[in-house]
């Protein structure tokens, strides 16, 4: 009976262990997308005024810890968004806002049409309800998908740019809330 009862307090540890947990959110280790396996690179919390928005987990083949070596990795990944409170379609489509921010003219300008239908899939994700996940993935050969929990909305959007362009939303040199960006890339908090 002992046995089974250490085991059983191990298995639970190891369970709990292997899933970061920030503000009431479980942000798993470890996530597939096709076939590749990424990391939790980090995660933060993205406020606005004193209101808590989302738990944003970043997912790379690897971990990495520099802006630069993010936006430039090749391969699958992923921006998990955990909704703290309900958004409508304005505010999960407002939230690529800050895009512009991050690209000088002549990448918003070539990016445009792509940024276009990436606004009106975020808008098609419509009223997001507290505890709702929206990822945001690139898939190598293929391009950027949105998903409202894990089911996809709109179409995959193709091209390799736009991605890294809505990376550096949250880990750009203007980012939307700069505690979010040490987060998603590794800071311990």
């Amino acid at each position: 009976m002992k046995r089974w009862l250490i085991a059983l307090i191990l298995l639970c540890a190891a369970t709990t262990a292997s899933a970061l947990e920030m503000n009431g959110v479980q942000v798993p280790d470890t996530i597939k997308i096709g076939s590749a396996d990424l990391v939790l690179n980090g995660a933060g919390l993205r406020t606005r005024a004193i209101f808590k928005i989302y738990v944003a987990g970043l997912y790379l083949p690897e971990k990495k810890s520099a802006a630069a070596e993010v936006l430039a990795m090749k391969g699958a990944k992923r921006v998990a968004m955990h909704l703290l409170r309900d958004l409508t379609a304005a505010q999960v489509a407002g939230a690529l806002d800050n895009m512009g921010d991050n690209l000088s003219d002549a990448e918003r300008d070539k990016l445009k049409p792509q940024i276009d239908e990436l606004k009106a899939v975020m808008e098609s994700v419509g009223e997001a309800k507290e505890k709702s996940v929206i990822t945001i993935d690139f898939v190598p050969g293929s391009g950027t998908r949105v998903a409202l929990n894990g089911a996809q909305k709109g179409k995959t959007i193709a091209g390799d740019e736009l991605y890294a362009a809505l990376l550096r939303i949250w880990i750009g040199d203007k980012p939307v809330d700069r505690d979010l960006k040490s987060g998603m890339l590794g800071a311990a908090k």
